[in-house]
């Protein structure tokens, strides 16, 4: 029934894509964040339906005489270098065959990036991509808080198979990703019943966080959640909420989570964390020994363990963005990775002072607000989890970058007398606070 089920709506929804390319982007990020067809039990499972989108999509865009080009800005030129690298290190990589499927991902992944700068230059569109991306991920985070809270946060909570999220660690850092988004989208909805919906989903999605049992994930949400508040219209009550909500949520974690939590203070007892660090002395020295390339995709195999690794038979994953960046793309895709995040968060701050007199962009605060407090986690959990190629991320540097275009042509093409009367009609709907 599920395999029927997700066929119709995808299938049902390609003519829609040839006949408005945008669509397309909405569906390929439903398939890519929600993974509906891995939660089926038959031929939808392995069926290759984002293939079908990408390909509808690419056709739709062939033949749409709308308007296309480029939001040109650092953040976009950054990005581009990296994506332009990566297809230099794949040349020169050292497990050839293993790289090109890596590669192959990637690049359909960073496509889809492409497109999405090209179709979604409406606010309208980028509203609707927020809302798929977080309702997507917050899926997976509600089902898990109720899942927890009926079992008393005693298992972990995994994301869909074969996904980059399938892992805990994974699924619980994309959580924390999720959690900014699904603010801004109850900062701009009027309707009180979803932003109370919203409000429970945020809550059980930090639930479903706490559970995974994932240390980084702890780290990357308490350092998130101070940006959060910080951020937040009602700075105040922000944090006057965390100081009365986490104390009691913390209470009901069971000595498994304790005991789990505490290793971080004596990572050098702990398995895991030690081979994480072999693995990131691992990187080093590959990026040492080729500093320009690195080892390309898929660098981080036992064979060259054996030779680059201090502990050459403790053989680890990446467990880091920017050592398995350093490690595949060597210093020059370190760098141009790190320019993308930085350009990034820079951008943001100049929508937000930007903006910070127009009621009617208020919108374009929140959503900057929100893409940095949700790049602030991924900073923080990416140092011990290896989703340098994830979707997400990607995803948020292009709607930034599209914001950033929206904001630059509003304040530039409309007159005083029009501010005045936009600024108006939004603080008459009630969208200001």
């Amino acid at each position: 029934m599920r395999d029927i089920l997700v066929s119709l709506i995808i299938f049902g929804g390609v003519p829609f894509v040839l006949s408005r390319p945008y669509i397309g982007v909405l569906l390929w990020s439903w398939l890519g964040y929600m993974n509906p067809h891995r939660l089926t039990y038959g031929f939808a499972f392995n069926f290759p339906f984002s293939q079908v989108v990408a390909a509808a999509t690419l056709i739709a865009i062939v033949f749409s005489s709308e308007k296309k080009k480029i939001p040109w800005h650092p953040i976009v030129v950054f990005w581009l270098l990296l994506v332009l690298w990566m297809n230099v290190t794949t040349l020169f990589s050292i497990n050839h065959d293993e790289a090109i499927s890596e590669w192959n991902r990637t690049m359909k992944i960073m496509l889809m990036v492409l497109i999405t700068l090209l179709l979604m230059q409406k606010r309208e569109r980028l509203h609707l991509l927020v809302w798929i991306i977080a309702m997507s991920l917050a899926f997976f985070g509600v089902k898990g808080g109720i899942f927890s809270l009926a079992t008393g946060g005693n298992y972990k909570v995994w994301g869909p198979a074969y996904s980059f999220i399938e892992g805990n660690n994974e699924l619980a850092l994309a959580l924390v990703m999720t959690i900014p988004l699904m603010r801004y989208l109850q900062l701009t909805t009027e309707n009180k019943w979803i932003k109370r919906g919203i409000l429970i989903a945020i809550g059980l999605t930090a639930i479903s966080v706490l559970t995974s049992f994932s240390r980084g994930a702890l780290l990357a949400s308490t350092m998130m959640a101070l940006f959060l508040a910080w951020k937040s219209p009602n700075r105040a009550r922000m944090f006057a909420g965390m100081v009365l909500v986490v104390p009691i949520i913390l209470s009901l974690m069971p000595q498994t989570w304790w005991d789990r939590m505490n290793t971080i203070q004596s990572y050098q007892e702990d398995g895991s964390a030690m081979g994480r660090i072999n693995a990131w002395h691992f990187a080093t020295n590959l990026a040492l020994d080729r500093p320009l390339v690195g080892g390309g995709f898929q660098a981080f195999s036992k064979d060259l363990f054996k030779k680059y690794a201090p502990v050459p038979d403790d053989f680890h994953d990446a467990h880091s963005i920017y050592f398995e960046m350093l490690g595949e793309q060597g210093f020059v895709g370190l760098i141009l990775f790190l320019l993308v995040g930085a350009a990034t968060f820079i951008t943001g701050n100049g929508i937000i002072r930007d903006v910070k007199d127009r009621a009617d962009l208020s919108w374009a605060r929140y959503l900057a607000s929100m893409i940095q407090v949700s790049l602030i986690g991924y900073a923080t959990g990416g140092a011990f989890l290896g989703l340098g190629y994830y979707d997400l991320p990607y995803h948020l540097v292009a709607i930034m970058a599209v914001t950033r275009r929206l904001v630059t042509e509003a304040v530039s093409t409309e007159t005083p007398a029009q501010i005045g009367s936009m600024g108006a009609r939004v603080n008459a709907s009630g969208m200001m606070r």
